[in-house]
């Protein structure tokens, strides 16, 4: 590569940086980290295990960005550096290791970028991720349980814990409904772009004929609730119901009535659970779940955002945000962004981050669209 172009990506590398530095906000960083170090030397630190894994993941986010924020500049200098004296001594695998390192800063500075566009209030939470089959009948039961295991590859390619709260099986193949949480710093602010309606077509493994299929699953994201949230339920807008867990291969807990499904009356939210072992880790767990979607339902509200939720998302024709083709082509392609994939396999199996990428930069695009078009 010629030497202008190099001073070009350089240029771009600082261009970028400084714009990343100019909304990061180094200073509340540095007292976030501060006041997360204080909180994890203290001697009742571990007193509440699980507490204290947030708070250290939390803390263990926030000094990686930091240290990276801190650094970066450094690094580009060091990039650039090292271009200039492998040109100046003819030194090809100097500068072809230099090239590297140009290309890693590209890709690191990306996902720093992506970072500083996490600012929403419960971006930082864990998330609680619902999938839901909608028109296609086998096929799409079939596809809201692809769906599911891409979420769970997808968190446990990143070494993100994920628990299995509910799952609802169809009496043919794959599930009516899953939901599942993850627990890690961000989760929420990240996935909350996969919200809305997956289109998946391709040739149906239930059709004898062997005929292409168009099916349908809807997804729902929501921040998981914390203790310092105040969502006041009352009791008497609760219908709770108890009945024996469902699910294939009849595990110890199909034989007690342990299952729980709470609809909240006046909004018609409904949670069930039935993955713990007893009623009461099941109201408990599914009490959490329905807060965490009041809160998300009381923060749109609030915002005055889209005013349709994720229980209104039809799972059908004309409400798809993403399309994902077998048959008689190869792509992932999302609606709202043009982004592309010609690989539904490797999607299917996690990965997932240039589409969640897209998003996310897409949403701060409508957002700053949307402040423009209130300030003229």
């Amino acid at each position: 590569m010629a030497s202008t172009d190099y001073s070009s990506e350089i240029a771009n590398l600082r261009q970028t940086y400084k714009a990343i530095l100019d909304v990061s906000d180094l200073d509340n960083l540095r007292d976030e980290v501060a006041e997360l170090t204080e909180q994890a030397s203290s001697p009742t630190f571990w007193d509440d295990p699980d507490s204290a894994q947030k708070t250290s993941a939390k803390l263990s986010h926030k000094q990686g960005t930091l240290e990276k924020l801190e650094k970066f500049g450094q690094r580009i200098d060091d990039a650039e550096l090292l271009v200039e004296m492998s040109q100046d001594e003819g030194d090809a695998d100097s500068l072809e290791e230099a090239d590297r390192d140009i290309k890693k800063l590209h890709d690191q500075l990306a996902e720093l970028e992506i970072s500083t566009l996490l600012s929403h209030e419960y971006d930082e939470r864990s998330a609680v991720v619902t999938v839901r089959s909608g028109a296609g009948g086998d096929d799409a039961t079939d596809w809201a349980q692809m769906l599911t295991r891409m979420y769970v590859r997808w968190a446990e390619n990143r070494g993100y814990k994920v628990q299995e709260l509910d799952t609802s099986y169809a009496e043919g193949a794959g599930i009516k409904s899953a939901t599942i949480q993850i627990d890690a710093p961000y989760a929420y602010g990240t996935l909350s772009v996969e919200a809305g309606t997956h289109r998946l077509v391709r040739i149906s493994p239930f059709d004898n004929q062997g005929r292409r299929q168009t099916s349908f699953a809807a997804v729902e994201v929501v921040p998981l609730i914390e203790s310092t949230d105040h969502v006041e339920v009352d009791e008497n807008d609760l219908r709770i119901d108890v009945y024996r867990s469902s699910g294939p291969g009849g595990q110890s807990v199909n034989t007690t009535d342990s299952a729980v499904r709470i609809t909240h009356i006046p909004t018609g939210v409904v949670v069930s659970m039935q993955n713990e072992k007893s009623q009461i880790q099941n109201r408990e767990a599914a009490m959490r779940v329905l807060q965490s979607r009041l809160l998300d339902l009381k923060r749109q509200e609030e915002a005055a955002q889209k005013k349709e939720l994720a229980g209104d998302i039809k799972a059908s024709w004309g409400d798809q945000m993403r399309s994902y083709v077998t048959h008689p082509y190869q792509m992932v392609k999302d609606l709202r962004t043009g982004y592309e994939v010609n690989n539904p396999s490797a999607v299917f199996d996690g990965d997932l981050d240039g589409l969640i990428e897209a998003g996310i930069r897409w949403r701060k695009e409508q957002e700053m669209a949307e402040e423009a078009e209130a300030g003229a």
